[in-house]
């Protein structure tokens, strides 16, 4: 947690209006304090702490498209998903008026619990056996989520799966040329091969799209609970090998070089962490499905991640935000994208 950064201010007065409206206090002249969630770099996350209570706050990006950061989407996937998956945070209230913040957002439970980022796990000074219990919590609950009966939980209209892949591919690569801002040769290469070796057969599921350590919360230091999983805004039905293979791409490893593991901080590269490998083999034995294309889902994966850190950058090199922490996501997103070559020319994803 921090201060808010300078430029993503809250307006208080409407807001503490709105949530008076809404019963969550009972008093728009009560004293607040609101600090800022620091580890994300999409939707901006607020932590608003007023009359003895606190509540998290959700709102797009300053200067992105509405696109592609729907505040409604993401708090009826929470909504509806929560009788049939309860991991995640109660959802209190949205509103799409434009008065109040400039944009749509979302007001949900804060969940208590850890959040294991880079940072905190550093900072616990985590044992290298516990990582062998993370790990599984963490996949367990990556299975339960994709065993959901989606129909029965009202959203069946969430996404079109059929064809899933197909769209993913075309879209990304979409994406990626439209936020470029320099030449990656391996960009190129990575957009065609993944265009050439897509999966035609493939099973349907509610996917997270961004399922990793620092989204989801830990109930506490035993690390076999997991309370909440956090950041639904990429969920949607289609396959559930890309969400695993975006899972991969954010998997890195202590093998792996220390421009990866720079690029791509996470307390996967700690001693004790299963391996991508053996963590297909684990998925694949709690699912009891086979995972076949793993490299093609990896390496899916990685571009999406670059894609991601490139239409972040593209924003910040236009001036749409000034978070100093964007300045360098388009040397990453070459990374991820060279990244993906490597994996295609070695066909392994280790």
């Amino acid at each position: 947690m921090q201060e808010v950064r300078k430029g993503e201010e809250l307006n208080e007065t409407t807001l503490k209006s709105f949530l008076q409206k809404e019963g969550l206090i009972t008093s728009d002249q009560s004293d607040w304090q609101v600090t800022q969630f620091t580890h994300g770099y999409s939707n901006l996350t607020y932590l608003l702490q007023i009359e003895n209570k606190e509540y998290v706050l959700r709102r797009p990006p300053f200067g992105a498209i509405k696109r592609g950061h729907d505040m409604g989407r993401e708090y009826k996937v929470q909504s509806k998903i929560y009788n049939a998956f309860s991991k995640v945070p109660k959802m209190y209230a949205y509103t799409e008026d434009d008065s109040i913040l400039g944009c749509s957002f979302y007001i949900m439970e804060k969940v208590n619990g850890i959040i294991l980022n880079a940072h905190e796990a550093k900072k616990r000074n985590i044992p290298a056996a516990d990582f062998k219990t993370i790990a599984n919590s963490w996949l367990d609950t990556f299975v339960a989520l994709h065993t959901v009966d989606y129909k029965a939980a009202g959203l069946a209209d969430l996404g079109k799966p059929e064809g899933y892949v197909e769209r993913q591919v075309f879209n990304w690569g979409k994406q990626y040329l439209n936020a470029a801002t320099e030449d990656v040769p391996a960009a190129a290469k990575v957009i065609r091969w993944i265009e050439d070796n897509q999966p035609k057969a493939y099973r349907h599921s509610l996917v997270h799209n961004d399922f990793k350590y620092d989204n989801i919360v830990f109930k506490n230091d035993n690390w076999q609970d997991v309370v909440a999983v956090l950041d639904w805004e990429m969920a949607t039905l289609g396959d559930p090998l890309m969400d695993l293979g975006t899972s991969l791409g954010y998997w890195t490893m202590g093998s792996d070089h220390p421009l990866v593991q720079q690029g791509i901080p996470s307390p996967t590269v700690m001693d004790g962490n299963p391996g991508r490998s053996e963590i297909v083999e684990l998925y694949a034995k709690k699912s009891g499905k086979e995972v076949d294309h793993i490299v093609f889902y990896y390496v899916f994966g990685l571009f999406k991640i670059a894609v991601i850190a490139q239409q972040i950058f593209y924003r910040y090199s236009k001036g749409l935000t000034e978070d100093s922490r964007f300045a360098e996501l388009d040397k990453a997103a070459a990374l991820l994208c060279n990244l993906a070559l490597q994996a295609i020319q070695k066909n392994k994803i280790d």
